[in-house]
């Protein structure tokens, strides 16, 4: 019982340190908007001058 006991918590913070790394890598990422995405959005239009 002691052996699967001690897997059990080794496979339970795995699991929580790849889970923290990937909300951490997503939270700090820079935001990447292609370029062909940014030129529908409204508000990149709504910027443009008229003309």
């Amino acid at each position: 019982m002691k052996f699967e006991n001690l897997m059990l918590h080794s496979l339970f913070a795995a699991c929580l340190l790849v889970c923290v790394l990937t909300l951490g890598a997503m939270i700090t990422a820079p935001a990447f908007t292609p370029a062909s995405v940014a030129s529908n959005a409204p508000a990149a239009t709504a910027t443009q001058p008229a003309g």
